[in-house]
Parts: C-alpha cells; sequence; structure tokens
C-alpha cells in the first residue's frame, strides 16, 4: 500500500471516529489516540507533519460552538462544529483567500480572493477582491480593487452600517519615496507600497462606493534629512511615523541572504527582482473597527506595533492633523508595542515582535475595552527560539476616548492585563498570521495560523478545545509566492473564529453535519512524493 493510500484511509478512518465525538487526531501512518481525558490538555509541537490533526482535545469545559475558516491553499471556507469536529458547511470560491473570512449576522459569508496576476504588488496578503456569498452558497458581490497604483490585502472590518474599512497598498514612486526622508539604503528602486485605510459601500453585484480614506503617507515624520518639510524630532511627534521606522531600519546592511528568502517564502518579500525587503512598507495585517469611539485599531507588523486613528475625520481632515472627535485629524490616537519605533525606548521596551490580528474585546465580555494582539515572534533565550504570545492590555483610555500620554514617556500599559503562552514556549510559535478573540465566557480563543491550530485556553491558560486544520489545497507550481506554504505550512489559515450556537449568523440555519463529509484534502508535496513515514 503506498503511503498517499495509508494517508487517505487514516484521515478517513479520523473522520469516522470525530463524528462519534471522539478525541482523535492523524499521523502520516494512521490515526492515532492522544488518550486525553474529559479534562485533559497538553501542549502541542508545531509545524511538523507527523503531528495528528483533527480534533484533539474537547473536556466538559470546552464551549460549545462552531468554527469558520478558510484555508491558504484552498478555494474552500469550511465551518466546523467543536464538539465533534464535523463539517456542517463549506462555500467555494474561484480564488484563494487573500487572508480573511467573515461570517456575518445574516449568515452570509464575506471573504477577501487572492488575485492571481497582479504587476506591481505582490505578497503575504496580497488580495484584490472583496466577495460575498448567500448562506446557501450564492454569489451576490464581486467586487476587484487592483490596479497599478493600489491593491486591497490582509483584512476588513465590517461597520454597523454595512460599510467595510478594508487595507490597501498604495504605489509611491522613487521621487515620492525621496522626498519623504527614506534614507538611500532603504529605499527600493522602484518606490514603496504604503497603506491607506478605504472605507467601501457595497453596491451589488460588482460595485462599491469609496465614502472615506486614511493615508499613512501623509502622517509620516523622519530625522534623516533636516532639508525636508517634513523633518522632526521623533520623540517629539509620537502621532507621526517615522518613514525610516521599520522592522530593518536600523541595521540594513545586517539583512542576510537567508533572512531574505525568509521573509521571501512567507510572502512578506515579493519574490521577483523588482522590489526588495522594504518595498511593503508597514505590513497591516489587521484591522478593527470601534463603534461607540469611532476608531480604528491597526496591527502594523513591520513596525511592530498597533496603532488606533480617529474614523470620526471627514476625508479632508483625515489628511491633515485637526478635525474629528479627537481634533488630531488622521494622526495615530495611541500606539503600542515598540516605543523606539517614535524615539521613546530601546529594544528593552518592546513588546510585539512582527504581531498579527488587534481586536477590542466587547461590551459585556470579561476584559471589555482592552484589546487582544497575537505576538508572533517573541525571542527567547539564545539558546532556544522565538514563540508566539497572546496580549492583552489595557490602554490608557479616558471617558472622552483620549488616550493618556505623559512628558516624553512612551504610551502605556507597560505590563499586559493577562497574556498567554505556552508552558514550552517554543511549543506555541507562528511566525505569521494568527489571531485571538475573547469568548463570553471569559476564555480566549486562539488561532495558531501556521500550522492551522485553534484552540480554547481558560484565563489560568488551560487548553480545553484543541482542533488542527485537515484541509490543506494546491496550487500552481508557477506560483513561488505560496510554495513556502506547500513545504512549511500547508495547513495555514489567517484567522479561525468561535461563534456561539446562539449567534446570529446561525439562527434558523442547518448546522448538522454534511452528509458525506467533505474530503479531507492533503498538502500537495505529501500526496505527490509516494515517500514512506
Amino acid at each position: 500500500m503506498t503511503a498517499t493510500k495509508r494517508l487517505k484511509m487514516a484521515h478517513l478512518a479520523v473522520v469516522s471516529v470525530m463524528l462519534l465525538g471522539s478525541w482523535t487526531g492523524i499521523s502520516c501512518g494512521g490515526p492515532t489516540n492522544p488518550g486525553l481525558g474529559p479534562d485533559d490538555s497538553r501542549e502541542m509541537v508545531e509545524g511538523t507533519d507527523e503531528e495528528p490533526r483533527g480534533l484533539l482535545v474537547n473536556s466538559q469545559r470546552a464551549t460549545p460552538g462552531y468554527v469558520y475558516f478558510a484555508p491558504l491553499l484552498s478555494k474552500i471556507t469550511y465551518l466546523v462544529e467543536s464538539q465533534s469536529g464535523a463539517v456542517v458547511r463549506t462555500w467555494n470560491s474561484d480564488f484563494r483567500p487573500s487572508a480573511f473570512v467573515y461570517l456575518l449576522e445574516n449568515g452570509n459569508l464575506l471573504r477577501g480572493g487572492r488575485e492571481p496576476d497582479v504587476e506591481v504588488f505582490s505578497g503575504g496578503g496580497q488580495g484584490g477582491r472583496l466577495q460575498e456569498f448567500t448562506w446557501d452558497g450564492d454569489l451576490v458581490w464581486d467586487f476587484r480593487y487592483a490596479s497599478d497604483s493600489r491593491l486591497l490585502h490582509h483584512d476588513v472590518a465590517m461597520m454597523p452600517n454595512g460599510n467595510i474599512l478594508a487595507i490597501a497598498w498604495e504605489a509611491k514612486s522613487l521621487e515620492e519615496t525621496q522626498k519623504m526622508g527614506r534614507t538611500p539604503e532603504m529605499t527600493p528602486e522602484n518606490g514603496l507600497w504604503p497603506d491607506i485605510i478605504v472605507e467601501f459601500e457595497p453596491v451589488p453585484p460588482n460595485d462599491a462606493r469609496i465614502v472615506w480614506e486614511w493615508h499613512a503617507w501623509d502622517h509620516m515624520v523622519q530625522d534623516y534629512d533636516p532639508n525636508l518639510e517634513n523633518y522632526g524630532e521623533l520623540s517629539v511627534h509620537p502621532e507621526l511615523i517615522d518613514v525610516n521606522g521599520g522592522t530593518y531600519a536600523d541595521e540594513p546592511d545586517e539583512i542576510t541572504d537567508e533572512e531574505r528568502d525568509r521573509f521571501r517564502g512567507i510572502g512578506y518579500v515579493p519574490d521577483d527582482s523588482e522590489h526588495d525587503v522594504t518595498a511593503d512598507l508597514m505590513h497591516i495585517n489587521a484591522i478593527a473597527y470601534n463603534a461607540e469611539l469611532d476608531q480604528i485599531a491597526l496591527s502594523v507588523r513591520t513596525y511592530s506595533e498597533i496603532w488606533i486613528i480617529d474614523h470620526s475625520t471627514t476625508t479632508e481632515e483625515a489628511r491633515g492633523h485637526t478635525g474629528g472627535r479627537s481634533g488630531k485629524g488622521g494622526d495615530l490616537l495611541y500606539r503600542w508595542g515598540n516605543p523606539r519605533a517614535y524615539g521613546r525606548g530601546d529594544a528593552e521596551d518592546q513588546r510585539t515582535f512582527g504581531q498579527h490580528d488587534i481586536r477590542w474585546v466587547p461590551e459585556g465580555f470579561v476584559g471589555e475595552r482592552n484589546l487582544l494582539v497575537f505576538s508572533n515572534n517573541v525571542p527567547g533565550p539564545e539558546d532556544e527560539g522565538p514563540h508566539s504570545t497572546v496580549f492583552e492590555i489595557t490602554p490608557p483610555l479616558d471617558n472622552a476616548g483620549n488616550y493618556a500620554l505623559e512628558g516624553l514617556a512612551p504610551f502605556g500599559p507597560t505590563v499586559p492585563t493577562w497574556s498567554y503562552t505556552a508552558t514550552e514556549p517554543e511549543s506555541f510559535h507562528s511566525p505569521f498570521i494568527s489571531g485571538a478573540h475573547r469568548l463570553p465566557s471569559g476564555r480566549t480563543f486562539i488561532t495558531s495560523g501556521g500550522p492551522g491550530r485553534f484552540f480554547e485556553v481558560t484565563r489560568d491558560g488551560d487548553i480545553v478545545w484543541d482542533y488542527r486544520s485537515q484541509f490543506s489545497g494546491d496550487v500552481d507550481p508557477s506560483d513561488d509566492t505560496m510554495q513556502f506554504l506547500v513545504r512549511q505550512f500547508p495547513y495555514a489559515a489567517f484567522r479561525a473564529t468561535m461563534l456561539l450556537p446562539d449567534a446570529a449568523a446561525l439562527r434558523g440555519r442547518s448546522l448538522v453535519p454534511l452528509e458525506p463529509q467533505p474530503p479531507l484534502v492533503f498538502p500537495p508535496e505529501v500526496i505527490e512524493s509516494g515517500e514512506d513515514c
């Protein structure tokens, strides 16, 4: 029997057992049973194909619900019942995901699509398309926003009025980049891709109106060239963004070929000769909206910071430094994670490292109004590798929606309100994507995106539910930007979300396991290699 056939038989056996509610996973040689009791939890070592997959932990304390996710190598979105691991709904697209997928309150699915042919922009999270499907899978909105000057990427945030806040790159030429004060050694030949936030009003079936915009490029500062208009002392202007303040600004000459290849592999560096490691200036990878404050939170990967901006401005006010509820126009209201990015700290003060996801904890939940952020690459001791940590922080917010900042000190807090790191830190590590959100019970649902692992933890750090996606996908061999996923993270998912059974999106819906269950999807190299385990 070939390895491929054994794998398929093993996966089929796992599905059969999962439907009976067992805690069962799979490995290369066949199904395995971790031997877990109803209240057991355990640490899982990330990133190897030999690990079991499927529903691994389902204790009596686990939250009953439904989990949806879109594997990055697949055109299918899955909705899984948490107690059995059975699939109850799928949606099919003609495009792989840019990253995000959201199940809306009306039961429709909003999904970002990855445009396959984009000339200027290329990298992790690239999108270009917004698609909305009904519960039954009918495509009711298919909007393309991709050109030589702008491209959607990564994430969106739904607003109460039905509008959508989206992240996009905008192209800036070499001349524009030089006028902004980017240092020569950090200036790509073809310029930069700073981020913008665009608010769309959907116009089905294929259009949208732009009703508001914010451009990071309007709020840049630099201390490199005193002859330019945006010259200033960074520590005096925490509301502005240092054009030279990204990940590699301190030691650009020390970027090794191996490091470039690593970032190129996970999609953070374009895999072509026209752009270098610094073209994607900010790499904003997550966005959240707070209707009460009328503020937008952003996860900015290359700066290792989260930013908050005012949405109550007009587009014109968002270009400047006055206006809106805050009176500060489009300037940053708050930033956290890496105070050296604005001259108010050093390496020892950094808290987030290449982070993803940013969410406000909803009203009525434990930690309401706090922020959750997934820090991907927290450094460990010299003899250990990096690990991931989920932070919950309490911003220094007053009743008027302003964030306290004293003198030349950095924005607080100095320590998180809560955090989760695995008992053996390196056992919980996803070098990219990932996220976390708070459940009504006070527990936290975490996505370790690279390995395609989703789990629920208590405030004490106990794992009460643990699932590993069994759905990979396939890619065009000529698409170099996706080959890293095939090789190392074939089950990767940007984020997974858990919904409780009474969630608005699920009301009145058929939630019985599909018969037959969707076929399990194996990594391309596993199927094609034919190698024994």
